[in-house]
């Protein structure tokens, strides 16, 4: 499989395991997108109690996150004749509501899923825009002692 980009958040931890991925492709394309950066995207359904963001702060939140979910999942363009692989090195909260998203599922279930820190989702958008979860937080790459949830 040929990767045609990286893009990563730009906090730190994202950035680390992107310079990782990049020492071995080393001729992968990567951008910074401060638009996947964490945050929480939509007040949750059902709520939590351990954690109470602000009203305000998924409003400006869900509103980056959004954008960054409008900016990168989507189509190819018709004039695209060969499939396309990017990998976006970024946070479970961002993850969790780009899936929900992408296969129209309530946003306000993000929640709701659990990805381990370092997982890998893979997410497949048909040309039809028929968008297909491949895998979702799979760390089978890990070592059982590396594996971590947050």
């Amino acid at each position: 499989m040929k990767f045609d980009k990286l893009v990563m958040s730009t906090l730190t931890r994202a950035r680390e395991t992107a310079e990782i991925i990049l020492q071995q492709m080393p001729s992968l394309k990567s951008s910074c997108c401060s638009l996947i950066e964490e945050g929480p995207p939509y007040p949750p359904v059902p709520a939590v109690d351990h954690w109470k963001p602000q009203h305000a702060e998924f409003f400006a939140e869900g509103l980056r996150i959004e954008s960054a979910f409008r900016r990168h999942i989507h189509r190819a363009p018709p004039s695209q004749k060969e499939d396309s692989y990017e990998i976006f090195v970024c946070h479970a909260n961002v993850i969790r509501y780009f899936v929900c998203r992408a296969l129209q599922f309530p946003p306000e279930g993000w929640l709701r899923m659990s990805l381990g820190n370092c997982s890998i989702t893979w997410l497949v958008i048909r040309p039809s825009g028929r968008v297909i979860l491949r895998s979702l937080g799979d760390i089978g790459h890990l070592p059982p002692s590396k594996v971590s949830f947050t």
